[in-house]
């Protein structure tokens, strides 16, 4: 059976286009794919604590001295990762904030970079330990960042290739939705440009 991991990002819970692009993604494809089931991490809605004292204590504690808040940090974080680990399509809608990703998503992204977990040291250095995951981004922003003068500000998709990368995800599959805040007809045209590679990917 096929599990789908559908994690959002965006603040705006009203009008988000990387939400919209992305369950329609989700919806599309879960309606293709009999037997499948699907997981929502809403980051926004059930906020993760940002990476702190008992979190780190629990990744590099000894067991057997962990105490009760360590335990509990660190269940959450395992959590997490089995969650990737039961997936086999990981989708991701992102918004771009000040040229990155917003903090909820790199909370989720700290716990679930693990050393000995998602990853590990080998003989020849890091080795992702998360295979098989095909990722999806839909990826929303103000500007245009995937060509031209701003290219160089863009450390969302570049950000999220690298670290995912890392763990070993790297079947990665981009939709954009650029120049949202460049007047109503560039971004009617960015919305609808998204939603045609929605279609394009799901068929």
């Amino acid at each position: 059976m096929t599990q789908v991991l559908l994690i959002q990002s965006s603040s705006n819970l009203a009008s988000s286009v990387s939400r919209e692009l992305s369950e329609t993604y989700v919806k599309d494809y879960v309606a293709a794919h009999a037997g499948t089931s699907m997981i929502t991490r809403d980051l926004i809605a059930s906020p993760i604590p940002h990476l702190g004292v008992d979190l780190l204590g629990g990744m590099f504690g000894k067991p057997e001295e962990l105490t009760a808040a360590q335990k509990t940090a660190l269940a959450l974080s395992d959590a997490l990762v089995e969650e990737i680990e039961a997936a086999s399509l990981i989708v991701i809608g992102v918004p771009m904030y000040n040229f990155s990703i917003p903090s909820a998503l790199k909370a989720w992204i700290d716990h679930v970079i693990r050393s000995g977990r998602t990853f590990r040291y080998g003989a020849s250095g890091p080795e992702g330990l998360v295979f098989g995951k095909k990722l999806v981004l839909f990826l929303a922003s103000g500007g245009v960042y995937s060509e031209g003068p701003y290219k160089p500000y863009d450390f969302q998709e570049t950000y999220l290739r690298a670290i995912l990368g890392f763990i070993g995800i790297t079947d990665v599959t981009i939709v954009r939705a650029e120049g949202l805040a460049m007047g109503p007809d560039a971004a009617t045209k960015a919305v609808a440009d998204a939603r045609a590679q929605v279609a394009a990917i799901s068929a």
